[in-house]
């Protein structure tokens, strides 16, 4: 037997787990707090892959690893040796201090979402100096000893040394669609992954049962990790993630058609090889949106800081723009729309008086329950203190999702006694007879009468469960096969009354464009009764036996049709949320609990809370901090805000610049010398990008924030064509000025068109950031100060020292106020070519 300390393949299914604790150096009572931090040096980090750097000098030369950049600098450095040293060396100061800029935005927004998800890391009972603690999962080491539960994610592989009603779902792992049993035992060598009963694997979950283990493998080591590199796992692409791709495509092609047609332009007018190269690669530069992915980063995580303030986590920063678009949310009703902490309201028997018999025996059966927690148990046991003194607990048979009761076995003084707590109908169907005033009598001849009991309950709100018990005196430990014969005690109670304010939040979530479906286990009176105290609509209810019977073509009509769903089984609800995006919604799905996996995977925006089960945390894209629909109202408000800043950037990337750019190409068509030299380029480009790296801090206005919107790509390209086109209108107007009317030199044409293309780009930003008219929306103060202290700056460089590096010459004040005119005359042009664009387009971005 080998350890994990070499990463061994040896098989450690195959020995007992006395050999598996000595191979380790481990005992079934853990590791020592010491022993854990030295193996967690020697191991590394419980993780599949290392954790990104953010502060080392890759993330600094990513910021060169376009193509492009690549290219120029290699022109340059060429340059260099031939002689123009200090063109060359402008270029290279230029393109280092934008990629300064791009890693120091980068660096600082990859660390802020680092510190967000640290918030909401999974965690793992492990024994450390014979005690059990909660620690990050990453920090697990070989030699650990954990215990797992209902709803915990195996985070490591190991040999079962304890086991109770084991159940795993294995299906990342084996695709199995069935929950693995799971005991402790000796298998062969030769055994296959999915027949080792004895062994649990990283990246599994348990469903039901409880379990103590050794860890055996970390990370690499693991089984999920050998294939992980094979499988390269990864998250759905988003249709903001889809949209952007696809636009960097446009726009890379339509660089490299400019580019060669320019280039070979300045071959046919014999220009300077050299100098059209550094040119056409210039302009490549400036055509590229290099910051495209640096300003989505930095917005995004702006947008996730902002969004954690409102109590809402972002695990997946791309999914923002889904949570923003979403019009569907759909949710189960506890802990949502109700306050989620259940009240034992009262325990009857079966003539539906009060009874003390069925209050002891829920506690009994609630005080030692050890598998999943939840929330009944602890209204039960929060009810009051009971002297249990006289009973002890024997054996367990924990819940589980398709038997949908718990049972306890516990030892009293006259023998041994099962009580089994759970959902009427699987309780009903376990129970022969039941226990009235009168004494013991045949279950079928009281079940219409508690039918009817049963159903008050319901339409008055309540959740009802059953209680029943059966004599036990073969043995000290039971089996769910053991769960047959009992006697029908009586019902448990509780109440969940709806949040304060809630409806009102409903309406609000309505009045942004998101309909709330409630997605509910409970029955439809109980489902019922909550819709008509929060305002969703009760005239269709759609039941998980209505689902059996309906085909996906008809439940993708009907389901937006109905507000509530209930009595639904856990592997239906995957199936609503598929029918809801067939029909092009954009669905978000709630989910806490360990059969919410699915459900949240299928959705376009998975939401869970902190509170949540591991696995329902693990597959969340989004987690709450409260689970509480003003929470995720503000949150989605504030993802809203994001994507509308993100496509501010992408609108000015498309009209300024590219008009500025698309500009030059033509130009140079028809001028004998270069429009602008390859630093000018380059220095433009630079200055032109710094006030678009402060839309992250832009205010939003309203209308962009009260309905869901989606990416767009053909409304991105006409906005592209429109305002280029503009754009290069007062470019041309520009030339034709400053050429045929002013006579300027070459170099005085070029400083002149210079600060006409960086002012018109600062400056226009603040008309196509909004859809109202610039003055009636107020930008941010740093996207303003940013705009107008690069527009004097502007101004100024060609009066300075390095003015003359860049081969810019001063202007006289008259040349000045032309250009001044000149812009002037372009912003209002924006302003009502904004109007027109969106009147024609119809509708909003």
């Amino acid at each position: 037997m080998a350890t994990s300390a070499s990463q061994s393949d040896r098989s450690f299914w195959a020995f007992s787990s006395d050999d598996v604790l000595n191979q380790l150096g481990a005992n079934r009572n853990g590791l020592t707090r010491v022993e854990a931090q030295k193996r967690l040096l020697r191991f590394g980090a419980n993780l599949l892959k290392p954790k990104r750097k953010t502060d080392t000098p890759t993330l600094f030369l990513n910021q060169f690893r376009s193509p492009l950049v690549i290219i120029l600098i290699t022109a340059a450095i060429l340059a260099f040796f031939l002689g123009e040293e200090i063109n060359a060396g402008i270029i290279l100061v230029i393109v280092v201090t934008s990629g300064l800029l791009g890693f120091w935005q980068e660096r600082g927004a990859s660390n802020a979402v680092q510190r967000l998800r640290a918030i909401i890391q999974l965690k793992v009972s492990v024994f450390r100096g014979g005690n059990p603690s909660d620690v990050p999962a990453e920090e697990v080491v070989p030699g650990d000893v954990i215990l797992l539960s209902a709803g915990d994610v195996v985070p490591a592989d190991c040999l079962i040394l304890e086991s109770k009603d084991l159940f795993v779902d294995e299906a990342t792992l084996t695709g199995e669609t069935y929950a693995a049993e799971k005991s402790v035992g000796l298998l062969p060598e030769e055994t296959p992954i999915s027949h080792r009963t004895n062994s649990l694997f990283m990246g599994t979950h348990v469903i039901s049962g409880s379990a103590r283990a050794v860890v055996v493998h970390t990370g690499q080591g693991t089984e999920f990790g050998k294939i992980a590199e094979h499988l390269r796992l990864r998250p759905p692409e988003t249709e903001f993630e889809h949209g952007i791709k696809q636009f960097g495509y446009f726009l890379m092609i339509v660089t490299l058609v400019l580019v060669m047609a320019i280039f070979a332009t300045s071959v046919y007018y014999k220009r300077p090889l050299l100098d059209s190269v550094l040119f056409s690669l210039a302009l490549a530069v400036g055509l590229t949106p290099q910051l495209l992915p640096v300003i989505i980063s930095i917005n995004l995580s702006h947008g996730a800081r902002r969004m954690a303030e409102q109590k809402v986590i972002v695990k997946r920063l791309a999914s923002i723009e889904n949570f923003g678009s979403m019009n569907i949310l759909c949710s189960d009703k506890t802990g949502t729309l109700t306050e989620g902490i259940m009240h034992l309201h009262s325990f009857v028997g079966t003539e539906g008086n009060e009874n003390e018999k069925v209050l002891l025996y829920a506690y009994l059966n609630s005080s030692y329950e050890t598998g999943y927690k939840n929330p009944i148990d602890e209204a039960i046991r929060a009810h009051g203190y009971l002297d249990i003194s006289a009973y002890h607990k024997l054996d367990e048979v924990p819940y589980d999702f398709i038997r949908k009761r718990l049972s306890i076995l516990v030892s009293t003084g006259d023998g041994n006694m099962v009580i089994s707590k759970g959902t009427l109908p699987n309780l009903f169907s376990i129970c022969s007879q039941a226990e009235t005033a009168g004494g013991i009598v045949n279950l079928t001849s009281l079940q219409e009468k508690l039918q009817v009991q049963l159903e008050d309950f319901n339409r008055r709100g309540f959740r009802v469960l059953g209680l029943a018990y059966r004599p036990y005196n073969t043995g000290s430990t039971i089996t769910k096969e053991d769960e047959k014969g009992f006697t029908f005690l009586g019902f448990i109670i509780f109440n969940d009354p709806p949040k304060s304010g809630v409806a009102d939040t409903i309406k609000k979530l309505k009045q942004q464009g998101i309909s709330l479906k409630v997605i509910s286990g409970d029955n439809r009176l109980v489902t019922a009764h909550i819709g008509e105290q929060v305002g969703l609509s009760t005239a269709r209810i759609l039941t998980g036996s209505e689902l059996l019977r309906i085909s996906d073509a008809a439940l993708v009509r009907q389901a937006n049709e109905v507000s509530l769903f209930a009595e639904i089984e856990p592997n239906q609800k995957q199936r609503i949320i598929v029918a809801l995006k067939k029909s092009a919604n954009v669905v978000g799905y709630i989910g806490d609990g360990i059969n919410d996996a699915p459900a949240l995977h299928a959705a376009d925006v998975g939401i869970s809370v902190d509170s949540a089960a591991d696995v329902a945390k693990e597959a969340a894209d989004i987690v709450l901090l409260e689970k509480d629909l003003g929470v995720l109202e503000r949150g989605v408000r504030e993802g809203r805000i994001t994507f509308a800043n993100t496509l501010k950037y992408v609108f000015m990337a498309t009209s300024a610049n590219f008009g500025n750019m698309f500009s030059m190409a033509g130009a140079s068509l028809f001028l004998s010398f270069l429009p602008l030299l390859p630093k000018q380029i380059l220095l433009t480009n630079l200055l032109t990008d710094l006030p678009e790296m402060t839309i992250a801090t832009d205010s939003v206005d309203a209308e962009l924030v009260e309905t869901p919107r989606r990416w767009n790509i053909r409304f991105i390209r006409n906005f592209m064509i429109t305002f280029g086109i503009l754009s290069s209108l007062f470019d041309y107007l520009t030339f034709a000025i400053l050429l045929f009317i002013l006579h300027l030199s070459t170099d005085m044409f070029r400083t002149g068109w210079f600060i006409e293309s960086v002012i018109s780009a600062s400056l226009v930003v603040l008309v196509i950031r909004s859809r109202r008219p610039f003055y009636k929306s107020r930008p941010s103060r740093y996207l303003l100060i940013a705009a107008l202290v690069i527009s004097v700056v502007t101004v100024i460089i060609p009066f300075t020292p390095m003015g003359g590096i860049f081969g810019f010459t001063p202007l006289s004040l008259v040349f000045l106020l032309l250009i001044g005119i000149i812009v002037v005359l372009y912003i209002a042009a924006a302003e009502v070519a904004k109007k027109v664009f969106y009147q024609r387009m119809r509708f909003k971005y």
